[in-house]
């Protein structure tokens, strides 16, 4: 079926105020995280959701790891690859990635696990790709009160906050699929402070929500500000940081 919903990820309002990792914390956000996980130089590690593979010529060149990405946005690859044509990029789907099983050593979902579709498959392609005892390190955002999840569904917009879950929710899904959950740091005032840039930049959220729907790609669904607005605090957004592991008994 055919996704007419406006893609935020590759919109260029976006990047103007984050950079290219497109994600409150950015860089330093993704090495906190590395820096928890036992990642030794050479290990094979994956970008679930890559976009224009910052993230992975980051993983290259600070800490010598095998980083390949994966994103379904031939725009965004085809925009990492301009950048830098060495970047080990290919276009795929969360629910089936391209490699065969318990081969990673690590993964990352850097606002990436709140975009997918089916959540449920992308857990298990994660969990089959990872190597017994694997790392998955998961920065992104949750909706802190759940009541609000209804009206994040609605919108018109493709992004990481319309499948935002619960904090419980999002945990569990992590254990039943297999996964040992090794730390959890809540960085909302990372995305307090994105909020404060964008305001900055564009004037108000008003205008940024505005401009986004006056810049939607043709045949997408235009972006009613009031409701995202509304269903952002009726959600009372979060951002936090994950890190978990497979279980070392399962392959």
């Amino acid at each position: 079926m055919k996704n007419d919903s406006f893609k935020l990820y590759e919109s260029d309002l976006l990047r103007q105020t984050t950079g290219d990792t497109l994600r409150p914390g950015g860089f330093d956000l993704t090495d906190l995280g590395v820096g928890k996980c036992d990642l030794l130089p050479g290990a094979r590690v994956l970008d679930v959701g890559c976009g224009n593979g910052a993230t992975v010529e980051r993983l290259v060149s600070q800490y010598q790891l095998q980083a390949i990405g994966v994103d379904s946005s031939e725009m965004l690859l085809k925009s990492g690859k301009k950048r830098n044509p060495d970047l080990n990029l290919i276009r795929g789907m969360g629910e089936d990635l391209p490699f065969p099983a318990n081969h990673m050593d690590g993964v990352l979902a850097e606002c990436a696990l709140s975009v997918m579709e089916d959540l449920d498959q992308v857990l298990n392609e994660i969990f089959r790709v990872l190597k017994p005892s694997g790392w998955l390190l998961v920065n992104d955002v949750y909706a802190r009160n759940p009541e609000g999840l209804q009206g994040l569904r609605e919108l018109k917009l493709d992004s990481c906050i319309r499948r935002a879950l619960p904090k419980e929710q999002l945990v569990n899904k992590l254990v039943v699929h297999g996964f040992k959950i090794v730390d959890w740091t809540d960085h909302t005032n990372l995305l307090t402070q994105l909020t404060v840039d964008l305001i900055m930049a564009h004037g108000s959220m008003t205008q940024f929500w505005l401009k986004t729907s006056l810049g939607s790609c043709s045949g997408a669904d235009s972006v009613e500000p009031s409701l995202v607005q509304v269903a952002l605090k009726q959600a009372k957004m979060g951002y936090f940081q994950l890190i978990a592991q497979k279980d070392a008994h399962c392959s």
